[in-house]
Parts: C-alpha cells; structure tokens; sequence
C-alpha cells in the first residue's frame, strides 16, 4: 500500500514538474498569436488614442499584433473586470484610466479588486487639470476662490467632466478640506459643459489643461491653479493648488498598461519591456505632449504606487461625499 501511494505521489510530482516546464516553454516562446489590448471606452477618447499608439509600438517590439478591443460599459469597469478573469497568459492586456482606482467604491456590489486582480505592466502618461472660473467671478487665484465661496455659501456652481471623474473628485476633495459649500452641477463629459462655462451659467470647472488652455489664452476663461502634483508646462504661470493652500493635494488623470495577475515571470518581463521601449519613443512622448499629457517612464512599479495612493483617496472622498453613480 505504501508503495502505491509512494508511486502516485512521484507520479503526480513527474505531472506537475511536466506542467512547469511546458508553462516555461510557452513563455520562452511567447508571444505566438495577437495580443488583445482591451480599452474600457468608446473608440476616439483620449484613453483610446494612448492604446493605439502604444498597441503600435508594442507590436514592433513583440513581433505580434497587439489589437485594441473596445469593450465599454460602467465607466471602464467591465473591460477592467473581464481582463481580471481573462487567462493568465499575457495575451489579454487592460488599457485602464485613473477611474480604475475608484470601481470599489463607485459600485459597492462589484467584487473586483483592481490590486488584487490585475497585474501593473507600466504607467504611460499622466494628464494634468487646470481649475478656471468665468471671467466675471472676482476672482483671481485659488485663495480668493475659496474666500469667495465662503462668503456666498451654495451660490458657487462648479462641474468636472463626469461625475464620478478625478476632475469631479478633485472639487470634492477641496470642498471637504477647505469647509466650503458649493454647488456641484453633473454633465455627460467635457463637452457637454463647456457650452454652460464659456457662457457663465456654470462659474467655475476643472478639467484637460490641453482642452482648457486655449480659452485661458483668448480670455474666455481665467486660469486660477492646476491640480497635479507640479506646474503644467502648457501654463507654466499657475500655481498648483497644494502650493495654494491645500498642501498635498494632487487630482490628475493617468493612463497605464495592465495584465492579469499571476502571468508568468518571463511573459510579464516581455510586456513591461515593450511597454517601457514604447513610453521612451520619441514619437510617442511628442504625441502625448501634443495632447496635453506628461510622458511617463512605463514603470510597473510607479504605476502600483499611484493605483494604492489614488485607491486610498478617492476611495473616502466617494464614501464620505455619498457619491453614486446610476
């Protein structure tokens, strides 16, 4: 009997061993077939153009096509989700936006984890905001804004893209740290609300500083602070709003390559490295700068530091706010 179960036992240690150096062999190989670049919005967004000029440049480098999916739905979740259950195998990858940090709190009845489901590959760019207010606000900086709600609680109205968005979180976020009252005005995305600011029923936003940046210019709108850890380069003049009253506030947009968790060591090394070869292209970098976005390094490891901070944050401002989304 001790000779059967010693005789299964070395059988079942030969099956695994097996199992392991083919796992080994096909990552030695890999890639063999396409790679699927899943984006969780609509064909044309910013989030989408990233994903194809970097499927583009990744494909030179791994030798196979990398096809961006577009798999929309609840803000990105779905495609976030379904990367999460795809094999392990890195031939499914997640072109996520900073919305990836909020799904938990955003929609309770999820039982995706993004830290625990995907696997950072590399962080590409981040996208910094400008606060602006209509011109006919007396307002000039971010100090005078705040001072400015404080003397007209309620009658400030404000919008940032999406409800949901960093751009809106960043407002509830102030309002929360700096006491003030204000009135929060929901729109389907950017576009929809710069008819309402341009015309001064809406007061103030934050939003693109690309998107933004020319009405500054023109005077259309006035330019108070921008949201990101440093100055803009597009407007070098602004202050941060950490520098401004609030210190380590940051509210950006990023973008960065992920893949399901537990693909193997060899396959994940390939994809981190035609993602860090395809972030450092000159071609790359100039049209990310083109679009208002800073160029990142493509380092995994900065891309899990910013999804666990950016988790923390906005995770309590959303449950602290009672934020929904329908």
């Amino acid at each position: 009997m001790q000779v059967v179960s010693m005789t299964l036992r070395c059988a079942a240690a030969a099956l695994v061993a097996l199992a392991a150096h083919a796992a080994q062999a096909q990552a030695a190989k890999y890639p063999v077939t396409p790679i699927r670049m899943v984006v969780g919005t609509p064909a044309g967004g910013t989030t989408d153009v990233i994903a194809r000029l970097m499927a583009s440049k990744m494909s030179d480098s791994l030798g196979q096509p990398v096809v961006v999916e577009n798999r929309a739905g609840a803000s990105g979740l779905i495609a976030a989700e379904g990367v999460s259950k795809a094999a392990a195998d890195g031939y499914t990858v997640l072109m996520a936006s900073s919305q990836l940090a909020t799904y938990q709190a955003l929609y309770p009845a999820t039982t995706f984890d993004p830290e625990r489901g995907l696997e950072p590959v590399g962080i590409i760019a981040t996208s910094p905001y400008v606060m602006v207010v209509h011109p006919t606000l007396p307002v000039k900086s971010f100090p005078e804004l705040i001072a400015y709600a404080k003397s007209n609680p309620g009658k400030l109205s404000y919008a940032g893209s999406t409800p949901g968005t960093a751009q809106h979180l960043g407002w509830e976020l102030i309002k929360r740290r700096s006491g003030v009252d204000m009135q929060y005005v929901p729109y389907k995305g950017t576009s929809a609300l710069m008819p309402d600011l341009l015309a001064g029923r809406l007061q103030a936003g934050i939003d693109n500083v690309a998107i933004l940046t020319p009405y500054i210019k023109s005077g259309q709108l006035r330019g108070i602070a921008v949201t990101g850890a440093s100055r803009s380069s597009l407007l070098p003049e602004l202050p941060t709003v950490a520098a401004s009253g609030l210190p380590d506030f940051q509210a950006m947009g990023w973008f960065g390559v992920f893949t399901t968790a537990k693909v193997p060591p060899a396959v994940l090394a390939a994809l981190r490295s035609a993602v860090q070869t395809a972030a450092a292209s000159a071609e790359i970098r100039e049209k990310l700068a083109s679009m208002g976005a800073e160029p990142q390094s493509g380092s995994p490891d900065e891309l899990r530091t910013l999804l666990k901070r950016e988790s923390v944050v906005w995770t309590k401002v959303i449950k602290d706010s009672g934020i929904t989304v329908q």
